[in-house]
């Protein structure tokens, strides 16, 4: 049997740690506008596409990004006129896709514990003369910590384990789109269920260890 490659496994952590980060950068003002804004009609629109992830079949939205962002697509093509590569069959691709395929998972559990903590808080604080600015990192964040680790631990155990999205966008490159999830697919092919096991059982013990973590955390808390 040939030595197991772990560059997929590799791959994939660095894809949901990336993932996850630009999550947080963009569900944090995300979540806070769907709790705060009072246009309910273009709220439930931008809802819509926030949840729309949660329901659609991961390869339909492969699909549809592989049309939008290779080289004849409407982003695509002029990203590559700018920088010479597509975004298409390439690792900034799978950032792309798994931060849409993810989004949900990160802004729900933030916009759930924003509406928890209510309005009288900041209220208070701007009645005591704080900025929104500092009322928000000073106030409302630390308030809101449980729903943040929530949304970070969500986010980055279903970018580590997405399939779909990642295969009609990447392809399976190795060294540079062959996640995880694909690596596992091609050994089930291939019957090689040992090294399916190991890389399977890895990303079992860590969505185990990291869900157990924040149930713990969030009872303490």
């Amino acid at each position: 049997m040939n030595e197991l490659d772990f560059n997929p496994f590799y791959l994939s952590l660095k894809l949901a740690s990336i993932t996850t980060l630009i999550l947080l950068l963009v569900g944090l003002p995300l979540a806070w506008w769907l709790v705060n804004t009072k246009k309910k009609y273009f709220k439930s629109i931008v809802e819509t596409f926030v949840t729309l992830p949660v329901i659609l079949p991961p390869t339909i939205l492969g699909f549809y990004l592989l049309i939008i962002l290779g080289q004849s697509g409407i982003i695509g093509k002029y990203w590559y006129i700018l920088t010479g590569w597509s975004l298409a069959f390439s690792f900034s691709g799978l950032v792309i896709g798994s931060v849409l395929y993810s989004l949900p998972f990160v802004v729900q559990p933030l916009q759930t514990s924003f509406q928890s903590i209510g309005s009288k808080p900041m209220e208070v604080a701007l009645s005591l003369g704080a900025s929104k600015i500092d009322y928000f990192f000073s106030i409302h964040l630390p308030l809101a910590r449980r729903g943040i680790i929530s949304a970070m631990v969500l986010g980055f155990t279903h970018t580590l384990g997405e399939f779909g999205v990642v295969l009609m966008l990447g392809g399976n490159i190795p060294g540079s789109t062959k996640v995880i999830s694909i690596a596992i697919y091609d050994f089930v092919e291939q019957l090689e269920y040992t090294k399916a096991h190991y890389l399977s059982g890895g990303v079992l013990l860590i969505s185990f260890c990291m869900l157990m973590i924040l149930f713990i955390f969030n009872k303490k808390g």
